[in-house]
């Protein structure tokens, strides 16, 4: 009998594309300065229930992702920016493929630092102040 070469994630295993649509959604939550419970007020919903669809247990139905993206004042297309390539997800990718040298850990974009950092910056009103601070990142990072 054929064995698949690469195993699928389990049934009760997020799939990852729920997972990144629940980054964003807590990522966005959290520029907004939003609990889960404040937003699960907003939403008719529980904390619980906002944490399960952050953790992405929990998938989001269309009509629930249209609420929330209303309630977070973002489009529905927001959840799906820089949706992961599946190919690269573990599961879905070749065997023995290394990582990419610069890629960020998994977490690094839903610190709370990450969030306050993105809060002050689209605090400051003038965008030519917002670039130069840009500029001065990329310059202390090393970024080209």
């Amino acid at each position: 009998m054929n064995q698949p070469a690469t195993k699928m994630p389990s049934d009760t295993s997020p799939h990852p594309l729920d997972t990144h649509v629940g980054q964003k959604l807590r990522q966005r939550r959290l520029m907004l300065n939003l609990t889960q419970e404040k937003l699960a007020g907003l939403l008719g919903l529980t904390f619980q229930q906002v944490q399960k669809y952050e953790r992405g247990q929990n998938r989001v139905s269309a009509s629930r992702l249209y609420e929330i993206a209303r309630a977070l004042r973002v489009p529905v297309a927001y959840f799906f920016e820089d949706t992961p390539d599946l190919a690269g997800i573990a599961g879905f990718a070749e065997p023995g493929q290394e990582p990419l040298e610069d890629a960020p850990a998994p977490g690094d974009y839903n610190s709370r630092e990450t969030a306050e950092l993105l809060r002050a910056y689209f605090r400051i009103e003038d965008s030519k102040k917002r670039k130069r601070v840009l500029d001065l990142i990329r310059a202390m990072s090393d970024e080209k």
